[in-house]
């Protein structure tokens, strides 16, 4: 899978589930939705800075390919750093950082538009707070083997992603999963690992640290 797709699922994943504890205003259906979601809400706003451990597959029904890697991600308001096993991604909110190992480069951007969209979680975030209906789809046993409800989003206008599934666990009201079906025959199921809430950042941490790499080869695209 290409660099940018990778970023990009990865984000839009971000900014669905940053859209789950920033915003209880999802149109639900049933009440069962409405208390999980404030839950949910409650529990980031308490968080204090996140630090996510996950394992991402992707599956191309076209292309008939899957991929599986872990990764990190730590959560701090719009800024965020993303870290896979090829690259590591820093935003602070408006400039975005992108290292690539295997060609010791790092572009430099700042994303505007359709860009921000695909790589700005903050953007994302915006974008969908307001543009889910969700449905209870019934209770499951998370991988962890506590028990889950199962929630579905739909996008209720026109988007490239047909739906999202979420399984929440109940007793935290944290998520287990998210899968994310987009309209290009893409999935992409992100399983969590490991939670850790209140891992408060400083700012410094989101931003791209020249002397921490002094042999990448900058490339500034701004």
């Amino acid at each position: 899978m290409k660099r940018e797709n990778k970023i990009k699922i990865c984000c839009i994943w971000v900014a669905v589930f940053l859209c789950l504890w920033v915003t209880p205003g999802v149109r639900v259906l049933g009440q069962n939705v409405a208390s999980i979601l404030d839950k949910a809400a409650s529990a980031y706003e308490e968080s204090d800075g996140l630090t996510v451990y996950f394992t991402m597959q992707t599956r191309s029904d076209v292309q008939k390919v899957s991929e599986s890697f872990d990764g990190t991600i730590d959560i701090k308001g719009d800024k965020f750093v993303l870290k896979t096993p090829d690259m590591i991604t820093w935003f602070d909110g408006t400039t975005q950082w992108s290292f690539v190992e295997r060609n010791e480069e790092v572009n430099v951007s700042t994303p505007t538009g359709e860009e921000l969209q695909a790589t700005n979680p903050a953007l994302l975030l915006r974008s969908y707070e307001k543009g889910f209906t969700a449905k209870y789809k019934g209770e499951s046993t998370a991988p962890s083997g506590k028990a889950a409800h199962d929630i579905e989003l739909v996008p209720k206008k026109k988007s490239d992603i047909v739906r999202v599934e979420l399984q929440i666990e109940k007793f935290s009201g944290l998520p287990a999963s998210i899968a994310v079906f987009s309209k290009n025959g893409i999935s992409s199921t992100i399983r969590i690992s490991k939670m850790k809430t209140g891992v408060n950042q400083p700012d410094s941490y989101f931003v791209f640290n020249e002397k921490d790499y002094p042999d990448a080869e900058i490339i500034d695209l701004r």
